[in-house]
């Protein structure tokens, strides 16, 4: 998987189509990531501890990572992040572009 978290994505697939947003969290060996105020579900909580009311909680869920795509601010457009080695090391750049991630 060539996402990371803190990346700018966008939903290039499924009801949440188009909407952009940086990856809170990745999960590598499952495929899946989760994206800020993308894929909202609602969570029923019982009262505890730590929230003595429960209630509703609306919270991101994973989406899969075939169904984003990295978005180039600079460019204003999607592309793939792909890895070089320069000096030495291996670093993610964008293949539209050739900027470095």
């Amino acid at each position: 998987m060539r996402l990371k978290k803190g990346d700018y994505v966008v939903v290039i697939s499924g009801d949440d189509k188009g909407k952009k947003g940086h990856i809170l969290k990745a999960y590598p060996k499952t495929g899946k990531v989760i994206v800020e105020k993308v894929h909202m579900i609602k969570k029923h909580t019982k009262p505890s501890q730590n929230n003595p009311q429960g209630g509703i909680i609306s919270m991101e869920a994973p989406i899969d990572a075939s169904n984003v795509m990295l978005f180039n601010d600079r460019l204003n457009t999607v592309s793939k992040p792909v890895y070089k080695v320069r000096e030495g090391r291996r670093v993610r750049i964008c293949k539209k572009s050739g900027d470095e991630l």
